[in-house]
This record gives C-alpha cells, sequence and structure tokens, in this order.
C-alpha cells in the first residue's frame, strides 16, 4: 500500500513559501551576477567579510519579502537588529543570511547560499537555500517533504560513523582536536553553513557538524530541510534549535540522518565537546569579555592552534580527518 500524500499546508503559509522560493531565486541572480567579478568587499568584523554582493542581495529580499509582508518582522545578517524585544512580538519572522559562505563567493568557490526562512512560534515553518553557482534550489514547507529542483529527497539512512560523509568547513578542520573525535568519518570542506545543511537533506552528506559558534541566520532554513527530509539537527547536547530569540546566537549544531544522529552525539559528549570549543586561532580578548565564562576563555586559550608543517598541507577536497 503506497504512502499517502503530504498534507497541503494552510494556504497563508502556501502563499508565504511561494513567495520567499521566489526571492531567494530572485536573489541568487543577483548574486551570481557578481560571482567571480571584481566586487567591493571590507571587513565588517576580524574575521568576517562582507562584499557589495551581500548588501544588494540582501536589499533585494528584504524588499520583495517585506513589501509583500510588512505586518511580519525581520532578521538579517546585513542589517543591526536594533530591536529584538519587537521581532518577539511578531507572529512571523523572515530571517535571512543574502549569501552565506561570502568569503568562498568571494574567492571564486561554488559553495554560498542565499538563506531565508520564515519563523513561526520559534521554529522555521518554511524555507528555501539556493546556490546560484550549481543551480540548485532546496526548499521545504513544514512539516515536509524537502525538495531539491522540484524533486523529493530524503536524508541518508547511514547508521554507522565509519566511512559516513561529513560536511565540515575549512576553519573546523584545522582544529587540533578534530582529527582523532571524528577519524572514521570522511570530510569534505564546504564554507556555507546552510548548503551543508541542504546536502545533508538530500543525502549527498551523511552528517555536518559545527562547535564553532553560529547564527540563525546560518541555520534557520538548512533546518527545516534536514527536518522534512526525515533528519535530525540539534545542538551538540542533543536539544532542539529555537529561533527567534533575543540573541540570535547558536552555539553548536549536529544535523544527520536520523539513524546517523545519535552516534554523533555520543561521540562528541564521549570526547566532552558537547558545549562546543573556540578552538582555532590565537586567543582574543574579546571573546573572553561579557558574558563569556572563564572557563569558556580557558578553552580558548588553550585549544591554541598547532602550525602545520608545509610539508604536511591540509589535503584538498575528499580526505579522511586522521592525520597522515
Amino acid at each position: 500500500m503506497s504512502a499517502a500524500p503530504p498534507a497541503a499546508p494552510p494556504a497563508d503559509l502556501a502563499a508565504d513559501h511561494a513567495l520567499l522560493v521566489a526571492a531567494t531565486r530572485e536573489a541568487g541572480a543577483r548574486a551570481l551576477a557578481d560571482f567571480g567579478a571584481p566586487v567591493e568587499q571590507w571587513m565588517k568584523s576580524p574575521g568576517q567579510p562582507v562584499s557589495a554582493a551581500d548588501i544588494a542581495v540582501n536589499a533585494l529580499l528584504k524588499s520583495r519579502l517585506m513589501g509583500a509582508r510588512p505586518d511580519y518582522a525581520w532578521l538579517s545578517e546585513e542589517d543591526a537588529d536594533e530591536r529584538p524585544e519587537a521581532r518577539a512580538g511578531e507572529r512571523r519572522v523572515w530571517v535571512v543570511d543574502p549569501i552565506d559562505g561570502t568569503r568562498a563567493f568571494l574567492k571564486g568557490r561554488r559553495e554560498f547560499a542565499i538563506s531565508v526562512a520564515l519563523v513561526e512560534n520559534g521554529a522555521p515553518v518554511a524555507g528555501a537555500v539556493f546556490n546560484p553557482a550549481t543551480d540548485e534550489m532546496f526548499e521545504a514547507v513544514a512539516p515536509g517533504p524537502a525538495r531539491r529542483n522540484g524533486v523529493i529527497v530524503t536524508a541518508s539512512a547511514a547508521s554507522a560513523l565509519a566511512g559516513a560523509r561529513l560536511g565540515v568547513s575549512r576553519t573546523e578542520m584545522r582544529r587540533a582536536d578534530w582529527p582523532g573525535t571524528l577519524a572514521e568519518m570522511i570530510a569534505e570542506p564546504i564554507s556555507s553553513v546552510a548548503y551543508k545543511l541542504a546536502l545533508v537533506a538530500a543525502g549527498r552528506f551523511d552528517a555536518t557538524v559545527t562547535l564553532w559558534p553560529k547564527n540563525e541566520w546560518d541555520a534557520a532554513a538548512g533546518d527545516l530541510l534536514v527536518r522534512a527530509a526525515g533528519g535530525r539537527i540539534t545542538d551538540a547536547a542533543g536539544a532542539a534549535i529555537a529561533y527567534d530569540r533575543p540573541n540570535p546566537r547558536i552555539a553548536t549544531i549536529v544535523a544527520a540522518g536520523a539513524a546517523l544522529h545519535g552516534p554523533l552525539l555520543a561521540r562528541l559528549e564521549a570526547r566532552g565537546m558537547t558545549g562546543g570549543t573556540l578552538a582555532v586561532g590565537r586567543p582574543q580578548a574579546r571573546r573572553c569579555a561579557g558574558p563569556a565564562s572563564p572557563d569558556r576563555c580557558r578553552i580558548w586559550r588553550w585549544h591554541r592552534r598547532r602550525p602545520r608543517p608545509k610539508s604536511h598541507p591540509l589535503p584538498r577536497g575528499r580526505t579522511a580527518l586522521r592525520r597522515r
């Protein structure tokens, strides 16, 4: 007996989803126009590049989405979140990363994506992740299914860490504690968090893990895609990720097919890494300022990046996380 087709979403949510997908596709075309071309760029904070393309794509999305839904709230990487208390009072919130993976975009790597989600009551209910360089549109409306270019996709059924495909950032691959943590997994570096999550939803990666703090706009659309494809996504302690909070910071992300998610959490717990660590680069005073705990500051100082000998450069492309 064949499974029943998924129930249609409410009419208003279906209309919002259609608006979201159309705006995301238009934004991707705008980003692609600047991809590979000289574009003005600057650092908005240490290690955080931004370009004129990010700003242009953000303006386009805000015009299309807020122009059509002026009563919704707005949260974007490229706009100051000056009134989070007002945002929390709105029924629905657009959560946007105009170009997730700006560094890859500027370097001409096809590893960036436009990420747009609609969040309601703390959870994404519609979302799209579009990589215009590869012409891949991933989209879903709660509760699913997830689709890639109109075709239903499902998360991986892998259940063992050995040989599982892991999407991970280049920064985290340089962590001193990564090689021994997930040594049996096969890692592939991808810059964009949103694109990694979309590839987990599509079954092209079995999992992705980040123990480096991210923000709601990095993960909201991808979170929905993973769940709509039958996968699981939580923080490294196994708790669901909540959205539309006054502070949009997300400490850790673990996403995988349903059968692999538990073993991944168990491994991270065994290694004492469920709280995440800032384990790359040199200590910076600003990381220990404000609400950060003294223990977290000590972790930052302790895990200093070990210099890699020039004779052993980080391998390109697919590589095991074990040291060679």
